[in-house]
């Protein structure tokens, strides 16, 4: 099976000089599957490009993050919500809460939150979630959902086992990214406990790219690297979390081509 990167912003506002030699790099090195997340109403145009060079390979998220809800969110909420009946979005995303910099729109955050999960259960659209210093807050919003009805990967897992462990029986995947090659990530001691059935590989490219390339700008192409890390993890070969993994995207992303 190919790699799926199930989280990545991978266009041309990033990559600007040398767009399309970064998306082939990806595809030489394994990662057939890329899934682009939305931010706000800008990001699918922006993405049009990627899924119009690279039909095969590219497909799309809609969502409002939550850091770009600010006053102006209604307006921005209505723009957003017409984009999912695009052909291209296999899902919505990425959307969630963010309190580590600012509280300023918590309560707008937490709407804005919540409409979107009811977009995606009523539209039978699996999310990746962008939960960071708000765990509490996110799982009280999740919870008003029934089990089974929300699809989800936690993108950039930031949580400990028992958030892991909450995910894990709603069905949820863990997104893990290049953080899980630094040296005193947590993520090494905590995926053992969460199993590989239940992790799906990203990037979240351009940024957090993977050791060797720390600090450098990321791309689709690193995916590998996260593999080998797991795969050293758990002690299986790479094949095995390349399956693995693969075939855990496509169980929450369904529109994905195989």
């Amino acid at each position: 099976m190919p790699f799926v990167d199930t989280h990545t912003h991978l266009y041309r506002e990033y990559y600007p000089e040398d767009f399309e030699a970064v998306v082939q790099r990806a595809i030489n090195a394994g990662v057939t599957r890329m899934i682009l997340a939305g931010v706000d109403s800008k990001t699918p145009a922006q993405m049009q490009e990627a899924v119009e060079l690279f039909p095969d390979n590219m497909f799309t998220l809609v969502g409002l993050h939550p850091e770009e809800v600010k006053a102006d969110y209604e307006a921005e909420l209505e723009r957003v919500q017409a984009q999912l009946s695009d052909r291209n979005v296999i899902g919505v995303g990425e959307i969630g809460l963010d309190y580590y910099w600012d509280r300023t729109f918590e309560k707008e955050q937490e709407e804005v939150f919540y409409r979107q999960l009811c977009w995606a259960r009523d539209l039978q659209l699996p999310l990746s979630l962008h939960i960071r210093s708000a765990y509490s807050e996110a799982i009280g919003i999740l919870q008003r959902f029934k089990p089974g009805e929300l699809k989800a990967v936690l993108h950039c897992f930031s949580g400990g086992i028992q958030e892991a462990e909450w995910a894990v029986k709603r069905g949820f995947a863990i997104g893990v990214g290049g953080i899980v090659t630094f040296k005193n990530s947590k993520l090494q001691e905590l995926l053992p406990k969460v199993g590989l059935e239940n992790i799906v590989l990203e990037t979240d490219a351009p940024y957090l790219a993977p050791v060797p390339h720390r600090g450098k700008r990321n791309e689709s192409a690193y995916i590998p690297l996260v593999a080998q890390k797991i795969a050293d993890i758990f002690q299986v070969s790479v094949a095995t979390v390349e399956n693995q993994t693969t075939e855990n995207a496509h169980r929450i992303f369904d529109k994905l081509p195989l």
